[in-house]
This record gives structure tokens, sequence and C-alpha cells, in this order.
């Protein structure tokens, strides 16, 4: 029995997640000195995107790792050596390593949509300060404030509130893949706008329900696919942090 073999779309693309973050940041060694660690932490998580919305999840995350790596290399002191002395780069380096695996996961479910995967820097920057928070918080309610505010901007809601725990009731889900179900039929956004009252959107971690956000859009057009993803995977930021550093307890 033969291996499995890559097809020539995928095998380019995993040449690419190798290759496209050391050629960036070697492009990006005569402007170090002058560009900031996390404008160029951000040019690579372009990178980053851009290999998984041509390969897969698997080049994506490749390429989150290369980009982590030569980041560290070329771009942090000592140069030329994967070693890194300043505390402020190495949380950068990390944030790069998180965000491009989490961006790169999003660009590859984009792919399968067969629609244009999330470059825009305002999008990244919201997934990579919540990924900045998460690093910090003593608790992973923080993680959630931070992400309804996200979600209110994101996706221009009346408001929104988290529930801990409960699945009662059953209004419309935004999915995963962007999508909002309304009981067991898919709702068509397009024709017919955001379904009437609250919307939830599920968060987990490690495969444990957490709660979930419930969102109140405003009438009007719906945010676009990327957008929704982008809040898809803010929820999902908010779960890891969850699993990670539990809800706060409170005494009494």
């Amino acid at each position: 029995m033969t291996g499995y073999e890559y097809p020539p779309r995928d095998r380019i693309a995993l040449l690419a997640a190798l290759a496209s973050p050391f050629l960036v940041a070697l492009a990006l060694v005569p402007f170090r000195t002058d560009l900031s660690n996390t404008n160029a932490a951000l040019v690579l998580v372009v990178v980053v995107v851009a290999v998984a919305a041509v390969g897969s999840r698997t080049a994506g995350a490749l390429a989150a790792l290369s980009a982590a790596a030569w980041f560290d290399f070329f771009l942090t002191r000592p140069y030329q050596r994967f070693t890194i002395t300043d505390p402020a780069d190495v949380e950068t380096a990390v944030l790069l390593l998180i965000v491009g695996l989490a961006v790169s996961q999003l660009a590859a479910r984009a792919r399968r949509l067969k629609v244009i995967t999330v470059t825009n820097a305002e999008y990244l920057s919201r997934v990579h300060d919540t990924a900045a928070l998460a690093q910090v918080a003593t608790s992973g309610d923080a993680v959630v404030d931070h992400v309804r505010h996200e979600l209110v901007e994101l996706l221009r809601l009346r408001g929104c509130r988290f529930e801990y725990g409960t699945l009662l009731g059953q209004p419309p889900r935004l999915e995963q893949d962007g999508g909002v179900s309304v009981g067991h039929r898919r709702w068509d956004l397009v024709r017919a706008g955001w379904p009437a009252g609250e919307i939830e959107l599920r968060v987990s971690g490690a495969g444990r329900y957490y709660g979930r956000f419930l969102l109140d859009p405003l009438p009007g057009p719906v945010p676009s696919l990327p957008a929704r993803l982008v809040a898809v995977t803010l929820a999902g930021q908010a779960g890891a942090a969850l699993d990670t550093a539990g809800p706060m307890v409170k005494d009494g």
C-alpha cells in the first residue's frame, strides 16, 4: 500500500510555507531598525494567511511555524541566531505563532467556501489584540468581555451579552463556517438579512462547552463573510482562554 501523496497544489503550498516566510523576513532585514517588531510580525502573518488561502491547514500551520522561526532569526536581537534576549520580543514571537495558527485556520476555512480570505489589517489586529490579552489575562472573563466589545464593533451590533453554560431556548445560531442556522434549517442571509431576535455564537475550548455570546444585530446589511469568520475565531479565542485560565471565581 502506498502512502498518502499530496495533490500538486498542496505540495506547492507546503514549499511556499517553508520558503515564503524566510524570503519575506530576509527582505525586511534592511528595515529592521526602523520597523517595529509588531509591524514586522503582522507582515509575516499576512504571508501565513496567503499560504493557507491557496494551500491547506497543514501548509498554514507550517507557514506559521516558519514565520515565527525566521522572525526570531532575522528580526530580533541577537540577529542571525535562534535566540531572543528581549522579553518583549519573546512575547511578539509567541503571539506571531499563535495568531499565525489562528488565521491560517480561518484562511483554510475561507478557501473551502471559495471566498477571499481575511487579510484586512483591522481584522488581523482584532485577532492579534485578543491573543495578546489572552497571554496576560488572569481569568477568561477578561477575554470574554474583550471579545464581547469586539463583536459589537465587528458585526455592527446593537448589543451583545455572554451567558455561561446555558443552552436554553433555540435562538438562531452563527455557525463555524460563518453561516446562520434557524432550527435545523439554513438561513439565507443574503436574501433575508439577519433573522429576528438574538443570535447565539457558541464558545468552546478543548471540546468543552463554556457558554454563548448572544448577538443583537442592528437592522441593515449583514456583515461580510470574512467579518463573520473573524467573529467565530474571536469566540474560539475566548473559549481557549476560559479553558486555560477559567472564569473568575467570586467570593461569597
